[in-house]
């Protein structure tokens, strides 16, 4: 029997990730699909807390691959960077019918691999690895990036808001860890100076960081950009987001991997060529 602290395994996590996007409309992006999950789980801050030897946050890992399984038997798709949909098939499929088609899935997959029923794990992580699920490269990619000096890493994320649309961007040097620098972004008519701060951290970002780094804008600004190699807890997005307040946007690990992977910085994206044969094409002959 699971225990409190143990992170519901990608299976188990596929059923409510269904649910999530119908609440949400038949589509969302990756962190309200999340948040919808950990919420209805009423996942703990030590579940949360939770990660892999690599330094990934174990629920969001699991969730990725819980969308990841819910792609191979069509229910849901990926129509753009971030944001999941469900199919015409997952409008109507129930929590049963999802379990029973990834059970079918899986016959299927050991077929065609010829495995024996023994050596087919059901929800381990180093099956998951073997997959081929693109987690891998962000795996790898955040632990560069932990690797980095931290004066290199704010050098990045200054590159990464520049090919992003920001402009005269202004460093803060003054190394009391409230704010990294501001820029101007600008979206079709409208410019905005935003605020932003980079944390090269390995641990989940609480709401005290949230809150001390909208301290630090006091005064100069009403728009923040927090970003971070982890993920943020869920009081951390509460606070974010608080009514009243502010408002700081957030990137967290996942979303800054698919940023760099966007604007090619440090990420070589390759088309491999797929060669098949047109049977019908020789029989008109």
């Amino acid at each position: 029997m699971p225990t409190e602290s143990e992170v519901p395994s990608s299976e188990k996590l596929m059923a409510p990730t269904v649910v999530a996007l119908r609440e949400l409309g038949g589509s969302g992006h990756i962190s309200d699909i999340n948040e919808r999950i950990i919420e209805a789980e009423n996942l703990s801050e030590e579940q949360l807390s939770s990660r892999m030897k690599t330094g990934v946050s174990k629920i969001e890992y699991r969730l990725a691959w819980a969308r990841t399984y819910l792609k191979y038997i069509g229910v849901v798709a990926n129509p753009s960077r971030a944001v999941w949909s469900l199919t015409e098939k997952g409008l109507a499929v129930d929590e049963k019918q999802v379990h029973y088609e990834m059970s079918n899935w899986r016959t299927a997959l050991r077929e065609r691999r010829r495995l024996p029923q023994n050596e087919q794990s059901k929800d381990s992580e180093e099956s998951e690895s073997n997959s081929g699920l693109d987690s891998e490269w962000r795996e790898a990619l955040l632990r560069r990036l932990l690797d980095m000096k931290p004066s290199s890493f704010e050098r990045l994320i200054q590159r990464l808001l520049r090919e992003a649309g920001f402009h005269n961007m202004v460093l803060d040097r003054s190394g009391d860890g409230g704010l990294d620098g501001v820029g101007v972004h600008r979206i079709s008519l409208v410019s905005s100076r935003i605020y932003f701060q980079c944390k090269r951290w390995r641990n989940p970002v609480g709401p005290k960081e949230v809150r001390d780094f909208r301290g630090a804008m006091s005064g100069r600004g009403e728009q923040g950009l927090l970003i971070s190699t982890a993920s943020f807890t869920q009081d951390a997005r509460r606070e974010a987001t608080r009514d009243g307040a502010p408002l700081v946007d957030l990137v967290d690990g996942t979303d800054l991997c698919e940023l760099l992977k966007q604007y090619g910085l440090g990420v070589k994206v390759e088309m491999v060529e797929d060669v098949s044969i047109d049977a019908a094409f020789f029989d008109q002959f």
